[in-house]
């Protein structure tokens, strides 16, 4: 199959199934796996355009609600948190596709920006999870049945305050919103709506527990990435329609399927996996962009 704007022809089962096997495992954690995705696209599929990143913040529009929906069926999808962060970042969005577009058109810089951005996240992830088996302290999976939902106690211009599993989880909500504006700069660039970075912060600044952020980070990153590919487009750099959609139908059964299971995996796990992956990928890039 050919897609036009990316200029680039494959089987239209690659791109399908590659998002289905990265969102299953990364939606586990809140993350969409558009950073996985980016690197695939230019990689593998070939698609090195300014554009290849309103596709990916296409492929978060198409993928994210299938995931938000299990989690919030499940009632472990925190309205407060995801607000907060969303406010933060749309700003952030909107000046890092102007940067993309105008400042960093090259693949080769574009490499060395994404690598450093990849190697960033999966060192904080892998520091977070080295310190977690120091202490040998596995985070508590919340049971298969029964406490599983989330009870917001006090939200306003402050702070929010979460109870899960009788413990109780605060925020300060100024400095969330600022974060959140400086994630969105750089998911903005990146084109990744800023879940990927958002979420280690919110587990190893804030100590939220992963089976409360994943569904309000997965929520920012799609109300966010819209914001991204409205603001491409009128920028005059549109997506690969096709393409995006492929990856996006691809990464909406995935993430159902890892919403699903997240209660059953441990979180330690599967951060560690993630870790390792990301700073493969960004010492590969950063190699490769020199």
């Amino acid at each position: 199959m050919y897609f036009p704007v990316a200029d680039i022809t494959c089987n239209p089962c690659l791109p399908f199934l590659a998002a289905f096997a990265v969102s299953c495992c990364t939606s586990m954690a809140g993350i969409s796996g558009a950073f996985v995705l980016l690197p695939f696209q230019m990689s593998v599929l070939g698609y090195t355009g300014p554009s290849v990143s309103a596709t990916n913040q296409f492929f978060n529009v198409v993928a994210c609600p299938a995931g938000i929906w299990r989690y919030w069926r499940e009632g472990r999808f925190v309205w407060p948190l995801a607000a907060t962060v969303a406010i933060g970042t749309l700003p952030g969005v909107f000046i890092g596709a102007v940067v993309r577009i105008w400042l960093l058109p090259d693949p080769r810089h574009f490499k060395v920006f994404a690598g450093l951005v990849l190697l960033y996240i999966g060192g904080r992830m892998l520091l977070t999870v080295l310190k977690a088996l120091k202490a040998r302290q596995e985070e508590k999976k919340p049971a298969s049945t029964g406490n599983t939902r989330c009870q917001t106690l006090v939200w306003n211009t402050r702070e929010f305050v979460l109870e899960f599993q009788g413990n109780k989880h605060r925020a300060d909500c100024r400095k969330l919103a600022f974060l959140s504006f400086v994630i969105g700069l750089i998911g903005g660039i990146y084109g990744i709506g800023g879940g990927a970075i958002m979420a280690p912060f919110l587990i190893t600044w804030f100590g939220l527990p992963v089976y409360l952020t994943a569904g309000a980070t997965l929520c920012a990153t799609a109300l966010t990435s819209v914001a991204g590919v409205i603001f491409f487009s009128l920028l005059g750099t549109p997506p690969d329609w096709r393409l995006g959609l492929l990856l996006g139908l691809g990464g909406m059964c995935g993430m159902y399927l890892g919403a699903r299971l997240q209660k059953f995996v441990p979180a330690n796990a599967l951060k560690l996996m993630l870790s390792l992956l990301l700073l493969c990928m960004a010492l590969l890039y950063v190699i490769q962009g020199l």
